[in-house]
């Protein structure tokens, strides 16, 4: 503990010249609706749109001459990567970045801008944790050096300068704090910097449901790998937590939530229409975790970790889809129809109510059969409406399967 102390004083030294002390901002909307004090500490707001330049460049800025002349070498599902780049071209050192060919393009560019002329990108793997066993493979093939999104003491003192920041912010007063969970990294640092100065502060982690590394792990009494995650929340879509990560998350964080990607995705179009604030799924997590604590936090000083914006807007839809679905406001079904004239009129009158909308309607007559199914996708203007078109489908003997979210007849159809 008092190395790792140490170890954070360094880097608030260390990091004065590339960091920026990122705003804490109270948001009024959220604190009338939970009678607290509701605040953003906005690391979206840094250079790379993250707090993953505090960790890279900290660890990249104590090699030694002759660990620079070997270059770097590190994995990332963008924002670390952001990160590395930013401190090879600060540095000048050669770095090789590993990225999952699933990371959005908005992402890869602006890896390739901050890193300039200094790092060369790699996309290979269908996640991040095969991009990290192929980083650690060409890292060990070229004597280079690895820098680790976050199972690294030097990432983690780098990421728990937040803490420090937010404890000086607020003088103190500080009821809970909550922070997203991927590798570990960032919770690992908050909790070491806050815990140290008061012990009644209340650290809360949050995973999506699609990527409970953390949760698994904790429940386990050791890291463990899952075998599929959810890559909606694609900055904490980690299927094995670090080491160190989790031995400090298990003694310092009071507990873990896991969230539903619908609730993170709600949130995050609520975050933009009212605060005009972009973010990433993962930063959301935060956001959409106050519901679960609603009865607690009442009246208490609550910060939110904001840990990124990096978002594609090409993803808005999908985000918008998948918060209509948890709303309870979209749905979508296979509905049998009469292969004759009318029918679909039949439905609109006779079904739906007078503000439901359909935006899917996918038919393919078949001549030799009487009867034939439809895709049809309806918006509805009140998810209580959802019962009356059951209602409706029986009493009009119209044949019908709901499609749900978790059908894979979805996932392949709609998403």
């Amino acid at each position: 503990m008092k190395n790792f102390l140490k170890e954070i004083e360094i880097a608030k030294n260390n990091l004065k010249k590339v960091v920026k002390k990122t705003p804490l901002e109270l948001c009024e909307r959220l604190s009338k609706k939970y009678q607290a004090n509701i605040y953003f500490k906005r690391e979206d707001l840094q250079k790379v749109r993250s707090f993953k330049i505090r960790g890279a460049f900290n660890k990249i800025s104590h090699l030694t001459d002759e660990e620079r002349k070997k270059g770097v070498v590190t994995a990332s599902a963008g924002n670390h990567a952001q990160g590395v780049a930013f401190s090879c071209s600060y540095l000048k050192i050669k770095g090789t970045i590993f990225m999952p060919k699933t990371t959005p393009l908005q992402k890869i560019s602006r890896v390739k801008y901050f890193g300039e002329n200094y790092i060369q990108v790699v996309l290979e793997g269908e996640s991040y944790d095969e991009a990290y066993f192929l980083a650690k493979e060409y890292a060990k093939k070229t004597n280079s050096i690895y820098i680790h999104a976050f199972d690294d003491e030097k990432v983690i003192a780098g990421q728990a300068t937040i803490g420090e920041e937010i404890y000086e912010q607020l003088n103190g007063a500080i009821d809970y704090v909550i922070v997203p969970i991927g590798g570990g990294g960032l919770i690992s640092g908050i909790s070491l910097s806050l815990k140290s100065k008061n012990k009644n502060i209340k650290v809360v982690g949050v995973e999506s449901k699609g990527t409970q590394s953390m949760n698994l792990a904790l429940k386990n009494n050791s890291p463990i790998s899952l075998e599929s995650i959810d890559p909606f929340c694609d900055g904490i879509a980690v299927k094995k937590v670090g080491l160190i990560n989790y031995e400090i998350t298990k003694k310092f964080v009071d507990k873990t939530l896991l969230v539903e990607e619908g609730k993170i995705a709600t949130e995050m179009i609520d975050l933009f229409q009212n605060e005009g604030i972009v973010i990433e799924p993962s930063s959301a997590t935060t956001i959409a975790a106050l519901d679960f604590l609603e009865k607690e936090i009442k009246g208490k000083i609550v910060v939110c970790v904001v840990s990124g914006g990096n978002f594609d807007l090409l993803r808005y839809p999908e985000i918008l889809e998948k918060s209509l679905v948890y709303q309870g406001l979209k749905h979508y079904f296979l509905i049998e129809f009469a292969q004759k004239p009318g029918q679909l009129k039949k439905f609109v009158n006779n079904i739906l109510g007078p503000n439901d909308d359909i935006v899917l309607f996918e038919y393919i007559k078949k001549n030799n059969k009487e009867k034939g199914p439809a895709l049809v996708g309806i918006e509805l203007s009140d998810k209580n409406d959802f019962d009356k078109i059951i209602k409706n489908l029986k009493k009009h003997q119209f044949n019908y399967q709901i499609i749900s979210s978790n059908d894979l007849l979805y996932k392949y159809l709609i998403l």
